[in-house]
């Protein structure tokens, strides 16, 4: 653990709080400006993050409640928590963020000559993957063979994923094909949040 002051840390702890910071400042350039605004987040996210053991976190709620604000606090809120200078070290933590249409855009057949492969292997392999309104992408069967692979791999190395989306994960089946449903369900088990509340774009942005 690491010492209560400061200015007792150990050149490892030292080390790994540097590490941290940088990692929360990479994270925040990326972070686009209307999600910088504070926001409250649901107690059930906060236990999520307190209690992660591997599982996957879906937000779910109707358009405009502020799902993809959620989980860009909630990444970064994650990161704090698991990359901190209490924990052991685990390397540069990497976190991907993709809308599904540019994503699914991304993983079709005709994209650059290998692009679309090695863009799986490293969304296997993240530490964090958030994929925003997943339900608003139009999938093929080769998108969806695509996604198995992903979240296959995720699944059994028990990565986690967090996903916003108006659906529930057994009504995704048309999107995402039946396996990957399916194991959505198994890997958010009881992580689904439900937003609720006006649509913050009415009158400001979300």
């Amino acid at each position: 653990m690491p010492s209560e002051s400061p200015d007792e840390l150990s050149p490892r702890e030292s080390f790994l709080l540097e590490r941290s910071s940088i990692a929360l400042n990479r994270f925040d350039d990326e972070t686009p400006d209307i999600y910088r605004r504070p926001i409250e987040l649901p107690q059930q996210v906060h236990d999520w993050i307190a209690g992660w053991g591997g599982y996957s976190l879906f937000l779910t709620g109707a358009i405009g409640v502020g799902k993809t604000h959620t989980a860009w606090k909630t990444c970064r809120r994650w990161l704090e928590a698991q990359y901190g200078p209490g924990h052991p070290w685990q390397g540069s933590p990497v976190i991907r963020m993709f809308r599904s249409t540019a994503l699914f855009d991304a993983l079709r057949p005709n994209a650059p000559e290998g692009d679309g492969r090695a863009l799986v292997k490293k969304l296997q392999q993240v530490d964090l993957l958030f994929v925003d309104d997943l339900a608003a992408a139009k999938a093929n069967e080769w998108t969806q063979e695509r996604l198995f692979e992903i979240f296959d791999e995720r699944y059994i190395r028990r990565r986690p994923v967090i996903i916003t989306c108006d659906v529930l994960p057994n009504q995704l089946s048309d999107v995402t094909g039946p396996r990957v449903a399916s194991r959505l369900a198994e890997m958010c088990g009881n992580s689904i949040v439900l937003l609720e509340g006006p649509d913050r774009r009415q009158g400001r942005a979300a």
